[in-house]
């Protein structure tokens, strides 16, 4: 599904995948998500906004020569830094171990919304793999989306970080509906349960005293999957290595509802 500039001219959808804490799975989840949508005929980029940190690289198992620190410093132009990703759609990769990335400079603000404005007409959606946490990074490429899914865990840091990003999205940024995925569950529903737990505590200690209220929406709960860990250590996307497993069929439900208007 594209958005629309002011123009009326066609643009991609960019959906922030972010975290409040990381090993939650949100760069694999960025990674399965975006070859499903490519699956179901959308053309879909990846843009690694884990600027200093990236790690979609390695989850796709490629070995870029050019990245977007490349792009920023004028080295190479942006077509030669987008790369073809298995499972059918691109990805723009970004450096790892680059301090100069690790703070918000207004080169880095002005290089980033640049990009995103050259690649938006081209695609029906680009996904940003944002970094963990709420540094200003991490909330700039988060702002630059036209919706936003939090991936989450049941563990409790997960939960207490993820209520920390989702209450700074709300009063930062003024969002009014954050997608929720909840990653390893152990049993159905289980996504259910805490996307109804986090709701509450988003009620009464962020939607109080407010006109527009914000609203989690559960778009997946993905199962604990044996065949999750194995596709990680092979380097290889779960879609691909082994796409009938009940993780896989989770993904794909995932962009299913991204899909549906």
């Amino acid at each position: 599904m594209t958005s629309r500039t002011t123009t009326g001219a066609a643009r991609a959808m960019v959906t922030a995948v972010t975290s409040g804490k990381g090993g939650v799975g949100k760069t694999f989840m960025a990674a399965n998500v975006a070859a499903a949508l490519a699956k179901r005929g959308e053309r879909v980029l990846v843009l690694d906004a884990d600027l200093g940190l990236a790690n979609l690289d390695v989850v796709l198992n490629l070995h870029p020569k050019v990245t977007l620190h490349d792009v920023f410093t004028g080295k190479v132009q942006l077509d030669d830094a987008i790369l073809p990703a298995p499972g059918g759609f691109s990805v723009l990769l970004a450096g790892s171990g680059l301090v100069e990335y690790s703070r918000l400079t207004p080169e880095v603000r002005d290089q980033l919304l640049g990009v995103i404005d050259k690649v938006a007409p081209r695609y029906d959606r680009i996904l940003l793999d944002t970094g963990a946490g709420i540094s200003d990074v991490v909330l700039f490429a988060v702002s630059l989306a036209d919706e936003v899914m939090v991936v989450a865990t049941s563990e409790p840091t997960s939960l207490t970080d993820a209520y920390a990003t989702i209450k700074v999205l709300a009063s930062q940024q003024q969002r009014r509906v954050i997608k929720l995925v909840v990653n390893q569950t152990s049993r159905v529903g289980e996504g259910r349960v805490i996307c109804s737990q986090l709701q509450q505590v988003v009620d009464r200690f962020v939607n109080t005293g407010t006109d527009a209220a914000l609203k989690l929406e559960l778009v997946g709960e993905v199962p604990s999957d044996p065949a999750v860990r194995e596709a990680v250590q092979r380097r290889q996307l779960l879609l691909e290595a082994v796409p009938g497993c009940p993780a896989a069929k989770a993904v794909g439900a995932i962009a299913d509802k991204l899909m549906a208007p």
